[in-house]
């Protein structure tokens, strides 16, 4: 049996290349006849952007740029397709991984720093940018990104605002006159793992914003700096910024390069499937594996098990999902695409535990699910 197998990360634990190598060891391990092809995937979440860049065989560029609380650091990015085209990581230059639980600040937390691998990417000639937004430790609409590459955010004194997003609050004009012009040339394609909008309830603020270190408060000021910029860009450029598909993605940083560097916002795991000739693979799979931490009805918003299921349908492949957490309910909407959820955990683990044990119990679950076929096939064999 010939078994493609394409996790995505399993949040907080695994990587989606360690969670394919687990689930790999698993099935090697099983009573089962099989050989296995290793495709984990990205959807714009945190560390896309590193696998695109080693599936195409592309190479590492470091630069030091400002992290999202304006220390100096170190941040690289990828350049592929005969050097033509950059990769870039917003995670490695803003991300919530530079700093500890108790630096987060997403009041005063900029996007700049990857700003500044754009500038980078412009300036070794690149003609197209792919950004993953996934892991951003921002709330800013991409404003610190855009004055890296030269916007100037203007209160009503004509002094120009620098720093977080709460400064936003006094945004009067925004003169996009000193842009760099290597951006006009530049196709800049942007990956998207959510739907959310940029406002409201259900908005960048709102559903990100928490998780980035912002009190109900903060969550706040935040809506209301991001309405006061989604105001400013609808007056300046007649461009509706708060209903964009997508526009939410990376604390609105999606809505702001799609208004000011004119960005194509793209599900991201279709394009990762795409990009990396996934179809290929798929075509000599006999049974295709996927998963994440959670698989539920959230899934089928575009997050990178359910485009892997769907490709997978499309040819007509039999398709199990393995997660950390599943309904424990029957889900005809997610039936329709996986053929088996399996739940990788004991029933009643506690997170923390559930995390630490995650490769262990892959393996278990893959080496379990490897024997059943095993037996299944036996029996089918035998008549």
């Amino acid at each position: 049996m010939q078994i493609l197998i394409a996790p995505n990360a399993f949040k907080h634990s695994l990587s989606a290349e360690q969670a394919a190598s687990a689930i790999e060891k698993g099935f090697l391990q099983s009573k089962l006849d099989c050989q296995c092809e290793l495709f984990p995937v990205g959807d714009g979440g945190d560390g896309t952007g590193e696998l695109l860049i080693k599936r195409l065989e592309g190479k590492i560029v470091t630069t030091e740029v400002h992290g999202p609380l304006g220390k100096k650091i170190n941040a690289s990015f990828g350049l592929i397709d005969g050097d033509k085209t950059a990769v870039i990581e917003m995670a490695n230059a803003s991300g919530l991984s530079l700093l500890k639980k108790e630096e987060l600040d997403p009041l005063h937390a900029t996007s700049f720093g990857t700003g500044e691998q754009i500038k980078a990417a412009l300036d070794r000639g690149v003609k197209k940018i792919i950004i993953g937004m996934g892991g951003s430790a921002t709330i800013d609409g991409g404003t610190g990104i855009l004055r890296a590459l030269g916007l100037r955010f203007l209160n009503a004194k004509g002094e120009e605002l620098k720093g977080g997003p709460v400064f936003l609050n006094e945004l009067a004009t925004i003169d996009p006159f000193s842009m760099d012009k290597r951006v006009k040339d530049t196709v800049i394609v942007v990956l998207c793992d959510v739907n959310n909008l940029l406002l409201g309830e259900k908005g960048a603020a709102a559903v990100f914003g928490p998780q980035k270190g912002a009190s109900t408060g903060d969550v706040q000021i935040l809506d209301k700096a991001l309405t006061r910029f989604s105001d400013i860009t609808f007056q300046q450029m007649e461009k509706e910024i708060a209903t964009v598909k997508h526009g939410g993605t990376a604390g609105g940083a999606a809505a702001g390069l799609c208004a000011f560097l004119n960005a194509k916002l793209v599900n991201g795991i279709e394009y990762f499937l795409e990009l990396t000739k996934f179809n290929g693979s798929l075509g000599k799979a006999d049974l295709v594996i996927t998963g994440e931490g959670s698989i539920d009805e959230q899934t089928l918003h575009g997050k990178a098990p359910y485009g892997v299921a769907r490709a997978a349908k499309q040819k007509g492949k039999r398709v199990i999902a393995f997660a950390g957490k599943i309904p424990s309910t029957t889900n005809p909407a997610l039936n329709k695409y996986f053929d088996e959820l399996i739940s990788i955990n004991p029933e009643s683990v506690e997170l923390e535990t559930a995390l630490a044990e995650a490769e262990k119990n892959l393996i278990r679950t893959a080496t379990e699910k490897g024997n059943l076929l095993a037996t299944k096939n036996n029996k089918n064999n035998n008549g």
